[in-house]
């Protein structure tokens, strides 16, 4: 156990120096800086076209028909993208950001969400217009085929790189992170009950991790067909779960919500005047909302495209609106609702010290009583779980573009497994590990989008002529 306590701390000190390189200053300004670039070039398509966005995507998530083979449904399209979105970045990492860099940090979750927006736009348009089908007749796209489409054999090396950065990502972001909130939830909720005592954990996280270890298998080796029809019922019910119990806190405490907007506001430049200078560095509240915010609904990331690549649609435009959907669905709503859960129902809040899905939690046990940790464990296993299987179909891909298709069953078994070690590790190693691989993995997609900005704006002016939107 010593050894493994020394191994665990030398990975801790390395990750933790590549992680503030990565998310440092230059990180901020090329998250920031392409996403206000594409708003530019685009005329800020998310806020100008926001009413049709809505109109469109979510009168297509209402229209059921089937997908031909080796694609998904619009519906079905969104939903993966949503099941890998909607996750315990919104709840364990809106708590870690708040508590890390205090309220402020939710300020800077929007900043980046109004950007990501058309980052995310951008990337679902690209995706389906450079997809290409594999040898089983399943559509395949994302970043590795709108770099190697799009930018030419001369730019494969980046494609490349963004794949080798996927296969680790999904281990940690789309696995680890997720089963750990999962069991962080279950522990939380039987502790409540006096099921379990506060020591007798490891062994019924580790049945847990087995569990969720099969449920995977089952799932992902069903291929895509079956990951679409899990998401498509999977997510809009936690995601209306989720809402309708944090709604309640906010109206039970209403009279502290202007307030609470006061503190983020307030926070987001005078962090110190809010925290008692716990948290004094107004980039490290910045940094800790923009990364969380990132981890999130991953516009610059580029996996989202991944799922949308899949969906059987000719309109490559008419798919990015999802996009705009997804971030504005994510962070504008579901990250906002755990941040004033937190924020007007948690008793308190250590500021400075790590913290993750027990703090949102609390918010809702002192609001409703301990009753309600049963619905809140549902609640974020749910949204635990559409992640895993998300990520799943993001990791099969990239080592799919590396190594071919006979890969994809032996890397999805791999992954699956990943929920073992998930169960039984330290929450606060593993969300900096996936933090910095988050920040990798966005860096060739980055400098992709940056490169083919010229082919969105083509691509959106071209569609809304043939629509009728634009002369």
């Amino acid at each position: 156990m010593e050894f493994l306590n020394q191994i665990l701390e030398i990975v801790g000190n390395v990750n933790g120096a590549v992680n503030g390189f990565i998310w440092g200053v230059p990180a901020m300004i090329c998250i920031i800086g392409v996403g206000l670039y594409l708003s530019i070039r685009t005329g800020f398509v998310q806020i100008r076209k926001f009413g049709y966005a809505i109109k469109t995507t979510v009168g297509r998530m209402f229209r059921k028909r089937d997908a031909k083979d080796g694609s998904m449904t619009p519906f079905q399209a969104v939903c993966t993208a949503l099941a890998a979105t909607v996750g315990t970045g919104n709840i364990a990492g809106v708590a870690g950001a708040i508590a890390i860099g205090g309220p402020g940090a939710v300020f800077w979750m929007w900043i980046s969400a109004l950007l990501g927006m058309c980052t995310k736009f951008s990337e679902v348009t690209l995706a389906v217009h450079f997809r290409e089908k594999n040898k089983h007749g399943d559509y395949v796209g994302g970043p590795m085929y709108y770099i190697k489409n799009g930018l030419g054999k001369k730019w494969m090396w980046l494609a490349y790189l963004f794949a080798a950065f996927g296969v680790l990502t999904v281990f940690g972001t789309g696995n680890a992170t997720q089963v750990n909130t999962i069991v962080t939830s279950i522990d939380a909720a039987l502790l409540n009950y006096n099921v379990i005592s506060g020591d007798n954990h490891f062994v019924l996280n580790l049945v847990i991790g087995i569990g969720i270890f099969i449920l995977v298998c089952l799932v992902l080796l069903g291929g895509i067909k079956r990951i679409g029809k899990v998401a498509e019922k999977l997510v809009p019910f936690m995601a209306l779960l989720y809402v309708v119990l944090a709604l309640g806190v906010v109206v039970l405490n209403i009279d502290q919500l202007p307030a609470v907007f006061g503190m983020i506001f307030k926070g987001a430049f005078s962090p110190a005047g809010i925290t008692g200078g716990a948290v004094g560095s107004f980039f490290l509240s910045m940094k800790k909302g923009v990364s969380r915010g990132i981890f999130s609904n991953e516009a610059g990331l580029g996996t989202g495209s991944i799922a949308h690549a899949c969906a059987d649609t000719q309109k490559p435009v008419k798919q990015g609106f999802f996009g705009i959907f997804e971030v504005f669905a994510d962070t504008i709503v579901i990250c906002t609702l755990t941040a004033l859960v937190i924020l007007l129902g948690a008793p308190s809040i250590a500021f400075g010290e790590a913290a993750g899905a027990e703090l949102t939690i609390s918010g809702f046990t002192s609001t409703y009583g301990s009753w309600v940790s049963i619905f809140t464990a549902i609640a974020l296993c749910c949204f635990a779980f559409s992640t895993i299987i998300g990520w799943g179909l993001y990791g099969s891909r990239c080592a799919e573009f590396i190594f071919g298709e006979r890969i994809i069953k032996p890397f999805m078994l791999v992954y699956a497994l990943m929920a073992i070690v998930g169960a039984t590790m330290n929450l606060g190693l593993l969300w900096d590990i996936a933090d910095t691989f988050n920040g990798l993995m966005a860096i060739p997609n980055l400098i992709a989008l940056f490169l083919l900005g010229g082919t969105v704006v083509k691509l959106m002016k071209e569609f809304f002529v043939s629509e009728g939107l634009e002369k």
